[in-house]
């Protein structure tokens, strides 16, 4: 499991061997255009997605604001894959203030129905990979928009058959326990505007 987060990290880090290609295509983020800049207090030196919002490794931008950056997965599962980051670093999606988390959905739209026709697909997956259990190999939030076409077989889990949720004692505890540690949650984090 350590070697697969290794090549993965690699990757994102050197898409394309030792000296990759710079044409007209491959750009620099530019994380100081728009009016809000990231502070660098914000930014992890060492951070993949942190150098480029700082400009200081190449990516092939899709979008960008003053919140957040869309860009092509340079390891994609499939052609079109991307990314929405946010401009500053957080490394999980809990420690991600639900501002940020609004304004980086809020693009979904938008940029997945771009994705979605520029390559010719159907639709569209939403994804976010938060901790290594999950499958989370940058630490430093982003959603992946993964476009589809009909029997791709992206996906091997898209051939187990689902079982139906039994309304028994088991279940019922289970969304007890979860409604619990909700109300244990501060007032403010449960009423923020959505």
């Amino acid at each position: 499991m350590e070697a697969r987060r290794l090549a993965i990290l690699c990757s994102h880090l050197n898409p394309a061997g030792p000296n990759p290609p710079r044409d007209s295509i491959l750009r620099v983020s530019d994380c100081s255009s728009g009016e809000v800049k990231a502070e660098s207090s914000t930014l992890q030196n060492d951070c993949v997605f942190c150098k480029i919002v700082r400009g200081d490794s190449p990516c092939l931008k899709l979008y960008e604001d003053d919140m957040c950056l869309c860009i092509l997965d340079t390891s994609p599962l499939i052609h079109g894959h991307s990314l929405i980051i946010p401009k500053l670093h957080y490394p999980t999606l809990e420690e991600t203030p639900p501002s940020v988390v609004a304004a980086m959905c809020s693009k979904v739209p938008l940029i997945s129905n771009a994705i979605v026709k520029a390559t010719d697909s159907d639709s569209f997956n939403l994804l976010v990979n938060n901790g290594a259990a999950a499958g989370q190999v940058i630490f430093h939030t982003h959603i992946h928009i993964i476009p589809r076409k009909e029997r791709d077989c992206l996906w091997t889990s898209e051939s187990l058959h689902r079982h139906t949720l039994k309304l028994d004692k088991e279940a019922s505890e289970l969304a007890s326990r979860v409604r619990e540690q909700l109300c244990r949650l501060p007032e403010e984090q449960l009423d923020q505007p959505s």
